[in-house]
C-alpha cells in the first residue's frame, strides 16, 4: 500500500492521510478507516470533501467495482482534488467516464502478472507523462 510507504518522518504527510481498506488487520493505524466497496456511501461525515488527493488501486478491475469507487472518491474528494489510479489499460474509457482521468505514460512495474497495470490522473503530472524504460511498449 502506499499509504505505509510513506515515510515514517513526513510526519505531516503521515498525520494528514488516511487509508481506507476493509482488511481489519490495519485497524491499530491511527489513520485506518474501516472500507467496504460495497457500500460505497458509507464513508465518515467528517471525511467527505476533505481529501485534496485520493489515490485508488481497488482488488478488482470490472466496471462494478470502479464505479462503487468512483462514488466514494467523489464523495471524499474537495472540488479540484487530484486523484490517481491504478488500473488495466483497457479500461482507460471507462475510468475517463467515471473519473475524468487520462492515461499516464509512467506503468507500474509488477512482475509476474498476467495485466500490464496503467496509472491514470485527473491533473497535469510531469513526472507520470514520462515512459519508464524497463516497460515496453
Amino acid at each position: 500500500s502506499l499509504y505505509f510507504s510513506i515515510p515514517k518522518d513526513d510526519e505531516e504527510l503521515k498525520s494528514n492521510s488516511k487509508v481506507l481498506e476493509f482488511d481489519k488487520g490495519f485497524a491499530k493505524d491511527p489513520n485506518f478507516v474501516f472500507y467496504d466497496f460495497n457500500e460505497p456511501e458509507n464513508v465518515p461525515e467528517e471525511l467527505k470533501h476533505s481529501f485534496e488527493m485520493v489515490v485508488i488501486d481497488p482488488p478488482f478491475i470490472t466496471r462494478d467495482v470502479w464505479s462503487k469507487y468512483a462514488t466514494t472518491a467523489k464523495l471524499l474528494m474537495k472540488p479540484d482534488a487530484k486523484a490517481l489510479l491504478c488500473s488495466i489499460e483497457e479500461n482507460a474509457d471507462m475510468l475517463k467516464e467515471l473519473m475524468g482521468v487520462q492515461k499516464c505514460a509512467f506503468k507500474p512495474s509488477i512482475p509476474n502478472l498476467i495485466y500490464q497495470y496503467t496509472f491514470y490522473c485527473n491533473y497535469e503530472a510531469t513526472v507520470m507523462n514520462e515512459a519508464n524504460e524497463e516497460i515496453p511498449e
